[in-house]
């Protein structure tokens, strides 16, 4: 499954950086986040309920960045564990760029599943991870105290 899309946010390049690499932010982003927090120079440890309609499970894993270049872009690359329902992983490319004293923010994320999971249907996980997506920016917006503006593909 792959997603992805275009963000205007209202503050600089760097601050976007920086709430991007600041685990409250991140916290606040997430629906269903109940902890992330670095556990090295570039991984970090979560746990997330996913609201998948029928069941919520909660998924406990690691994110690990690759491909950073500071202020500008990173991989960002994840898989968690969902006790009996399976494996969940997933990646996106993260890529910042100045549009004046705002921030163009673009990303491409890809993710599948394992397991019982899949046995609610490629729908039903897609419509779900969608939704956490679009939610993911404006709450991340929210909490930075920034405007958002969603872009049509580029």
């Amino acid at each position: 499954m792959d997603f992805g899309g275009r963000y205007r946010i209202g503050a600089s390049r760097v601050l976007v950086w920086e709430a991007l690499n600041n685990p409250e932010m991140l916290k606040a982003a997430i629906p269903g986040c109940s902890h992330i927090g670095w556990t090295g120079p570039d991984t970090l440890d979560l746990a997330i309920t996913v609201n998948l309609g029928v069941v919520k499970p909660v998924f406990k894993g690691e994110l690990v960045l690759t491909n950073v270049v500071p202020a500008a872009s990173y991989t960002l690359a994840g898989k968690g564990k969902g006790g009996l329902l399976g494996l969940a992983e997933g990646a996106a490319d993260i890529v910042l760029a100045d549009d004046g004293d705002q921030t163009l923010l673009s990303f491409t994320a890809r993710g599948g599943a394992s397991g019982q999971i899949m046995k609610l249907g490629k729908a039903v996980i897609g419509n779900s991870a969608q939704k956490i997506i679009d939610g993911f920016f404006e709450r991340f917006a929210t909490a930075m105290g920034a405007e958002i503006e969603p872009l049509s593909p580029a």
